[in-house]
């Protein structure tokens, strides 16, 4: 799904990007409501960037990337944790682009992520390549979700990518930065 935002862009550079778990929903511009084999999930676009709200059997999670007033969480490359009876992984990468390149990658992420049927995508006004995308998936019991950030004036493109579930035995590697 593809919605253009009725917000200012408020998170203009990447360095601003904070992460954190555990936060309550915040107002939200667009959502999608999922549910993947049993897990309920609903991708929330903020006027500040994304969250996400995990609900299953097991418990909840919520994460939240966005420039947040008084944060003191930036955004780190990776982190894996316990939550409840889930294991939680992120990662983390920003990609720096020329602007010929960045408009390509733009126009390409926009097009899998708006044509998918469980992804969400919100440009912001003054820029068809100033967006906020996420994409879910369940896989192997567990569920993945991606996200772009992106921030034409600085040619960054931010990408995120998390795992929630039971721990897989191939471990964080395919997580890891250089796996976005």
């Amino acid at each position: 799904m593809l919605t253009t935002l009725k917000t200012s862009y408020t998170d203009t550079r990447a360095a601003d990007l904070a992460w954190t778990l555990g936060r309550e929903p915040l107002p939200a511009l667009a959502t999608l409501d999922l549910e993947l084999a049993g897990a309920k999930l609903q991708l929330r676009l903020l006027g500040a960037s994304h969250q996400v709200l995990l609900e299953e059997e097991q418990g909840s999670c919520s994460e939240t990337v966005a420039c947040i007033a008084g944060s003191s969480t930036p955004l780190p490359l990776g982190v894996a944790k316990r939550v409840g009876d889930w294991e939680y992984e992120f990662a983390a990468r920003v990609e720096v682009l020329s602007p010929g390149s960045f408009a390509g990658r733009a126009q390409e992420l926009l097009a899998l992520v708006s044509d998918h049927p469980n992804g969400l995508a919100g440009v912001f006004p003054g820029s068809p390549h100033a967006f906020t995308a996420l994409l879910a998936q369940r896989h192997e019991g567990q569920v993945h979700w991606r996200t772009w950030h992106a921030y034409p004036q600085d040619g960054q493109l931010v990408a995120t990518r998390t795992r929630v579930g039971v721990r897989a035995a191939a471990g964080m590697d395919a997580l890891s930065p250089s796996g976005l």
